[in-house]
């Protein structure tokens, strides 16, 4: 598995156990269960930075919830150790996104312009707020911070290949 780190995509977070078999609970980032079934192995990213190659035994969907079965967590002590790791998957296990899809590691990082060329900074985290995806732009040199919604209308191009971003600001967006 080639663990740089532009061919890692983060898909989940582990946030949990279920059950006494180890098996584990997992926060989708994407809703994708396909990707996680034909995955038959993954790296767990450890809140402390270390990562671990594991297989994936099986991935399902159970009352509402992902839950993942692991090789060699079997018991509900050595799953409680992977709770908060964050599941990643490489590049090439993951569907392609559609036209105006992104994968969140692609856009972190990106500038954002306004339609009218006024620099706001680079995106440098991704909120998830039930409704749609808000990004947290910040500009260094002037310490601003933006939350730009991540809706059609707001959002006018992506382009990744310039690393830029560029924004159709609502009325009283830039104003807070």
């Amino acid at each position: 598995m080639d663990v740089s780190n532009n061919n890692l995509i983060a898909v989940g977070r582990i946030s949990g156990t279920h059950g006494i078999r180890g098996q584990l609970r997992l926060h989708s980032y994407s809703g994708n269960l396909e990707s996680l079934q034909a995955a038959k192995t993954i790296l767990l990213r450890f809140p402390a930075g270390g990562t671990q190659q594991i297989q994936l035994k099986r991935a399902a969907y159970h009352g509402g919830k992902f839950l993942l079965t692991l090789d060699g967590f079997n018991t509900i002590e050595k799953a409680q150790e992977l709770t908060g790791c964050e599941l990643l998957l490489q590049r090439d296990q993951l569907p392609i996104p559609e036209a105006d899809e992104y994968y969140w590691q692609d856009l972190l990082g990106l500038s954002v312009v306004t339609t009218e060329g006024q620099e706001l900074g680079c995106i440098k985290d991704i909120l998830e707020t039930g409704a749609n995806d808000v990004y947290l732009v910040r500009n260094e040199a002037t310490r601003r911070e933006y939350l730009i919604p991540a809706i059609a209308s707001v959002i006018a191009n992506v382009n990744l290949q310039t690393g830029c971003m560029t924004i159709t600001p609502l009325e009283g967006l830039l104003d807070l």
